[in-house]
């Protein structure tokens, strides 16, 4: 039956559940934030991993039933859905094991697209270092205030997972390694980060017994971007056997280099002690290099930025500038500019050196104030260069406020739909 517009009755409804589908999602996830108090002592027994664990990655190691925003723990039919906090098997850098935590979300919502139900592993942006700012301890409320500290945790996961979810779309958030466990996070660390997102979509689909060919997918934005480029590059030689049908990566910091210096005096300047503090603990050599030129300042910050969320490293430490960090008064990409050992480090975070097996929605802000947007471009004439199949957006909001992070989160706010229908459409097909 067609009407007089020529739209079916079968689009004009499927139009309308659309509309409906993201006005849901859109109301979601700007939810006035409720603020809870920090997780009990008994809760971080949870993030603490046994002496020994299953080495295998993708192992589920342990699970908990929690509630998402609002919801009655236990409760049958729970929307948007079911979600369970689990800790799971992914490997270091070096190759050895390490338990990572995270949250997987089982929708209400019936997938009504072909085959199995499809799973998106979803990368938080920069939340914070410490293990208070995990997203999988601010699922019940969206933010988390520990005055013992003092410390402001907020999980901003919410619009790619309610998106999802209300799509049908199992959805897992993983908290990378060293977020909520012990150690330090290792902050934008290429492998890490790629491993952590590539082993939680294992264990989403063990967790929920679902086939192990379902289709699997990455997205996340700034930090997370990052993450899901580095999933999506790293899935061929480090899980070759997931079914992975598609990316969303929005403003990855891919090149180091680049990024550090953008963020120098920005609001989250902080940010510089996230990365510092992750190559650290990784490169011992770094580290030697970071104890020589840093100034007690400098010490002090880092040792604070560790295990600081991001609502913290804002008031502490926004618009400042790492110059005064150091014992010469450089800032720390000049440091960096001068070390050969901290630069071969540093490159070894490049992204774009591998093909991703699957397609990838990218975009960056061509006024991005903290993520330059010529090192996105980079990134996608890099993957295009080995024939990779890259949708590169470019978000044109002219500058406002510089160094304020308008200019940042403004093509996030832009971007979220078509990236996120992006994958949509793969899952689909």
């Amino acid at each position: 039956m067609k009407l007089k517009s020529g739209m079916s009755v079968g689009s004009r409804r499927r139009s309308r559940l659309r509309k409906t589908t993201i006005a849901g999602a859109v109301a979601a996830a700007c939810a006035v934030a409720v603020i809870s108090p920090a997780p009990d002592a008994s809760a971080s027994d949870f993030y603490t991993p046994p002496a020994s664990f299953a080495t295998e990655p993708g192992s589920v190691i342990r699970s908990q039933q929690i509630p998402l925003l609002l919801q009655i723990p236990g409760a049958p039919g729970q929307w948007p859905g079911t979600a369970r906090k689990v800790m799971y098997t992914s490997t270091y850098q070096d190759g050895k094991p390490a338990a990572v935590t995270g949250t997987v979300v089982e929708p209400t919502a019936p997938w009504a697209g072909k085959g199995p139900r499809p799973t998106v592993v979803v990368g938080p942006g920069t939340i914070g270092q410490g293990d208070q700012c995990a997203a999988s301890k601010l699922m019940s409320l969206p933010m988390s205030i520990d005055i013992t500290k003092p410390s402001i945790g907020v999980n901003y996961t919410a619009p790619e997972m309610f998106y999802m979810l209300l799509n049908g779309v199992r959805v897992f958030v993983t908290d990378y390694i060293g977020m909520g466990t012990p150690e330090i996070h290792t902050y934008v660390n290429r492998s890490e980060t790629g491993h952590a997102m590539l082993d939680g979509a294992r264990a989403a689909l063990r967790a929920s017994g679902a086939p192990a060919d379902a289709p699997v997918g990455f997205a996340g934005y700034s930090q997370g971007g990052g993450a899901a480029a580095s999933a999506a590059e790293l899935a061929a030689t480090y899980a070759p056997e997931l079914n992975v049908r598609a990316s969303y990566a929005g403003a990855p910091p891919a090149d180091l280099a680049k990024v550090i210096p953008a963020i120098d005096g920005s609001t989250i300047a902080g940010a510089i002690g996230f990365a510092i503090n992750g190559l650290t603990q990784r490169y011992p050599l770094v580290a030697d290099v970071v104890q020589r030129e840093t100034n007690s300042s400098g010490k002090a910050a880092l040792k604070h930025i560790s295990t600081s969320c991001i609502g913290d490293i804002i008031p502490a430490f926004g618009f400042q500038q790492t110059k005064n960090w150091t014992r010469t008064g450089e800032t720390l990409s000049s440091v960096i500019a001068r070390s050969p050992v901290v630069q071969k480090v540093v490159g070894e975070q490049r992204i774009g050196r591998l093909k991703p097996n699957a397609p990838v929605f990218l975009e960056g802000g061509l006024h991005d104030d903290v993520i330059p947007y010529g090192q996105v471009a980079q990134l996608a004439a890099d993957w295009r260069a080995q024939g990779a199949d890259v949708r590169f957006v470019t978000n044109p909001t002219p500058p406002i406020l510089t160094k304020s992070i308008v200019n940042h989160v403004v093509p996030m706010l832009g971007t979220f739909l078509p990236g996120m229908e992006f994958v949509l459409g793969e899952f689909r097909k």
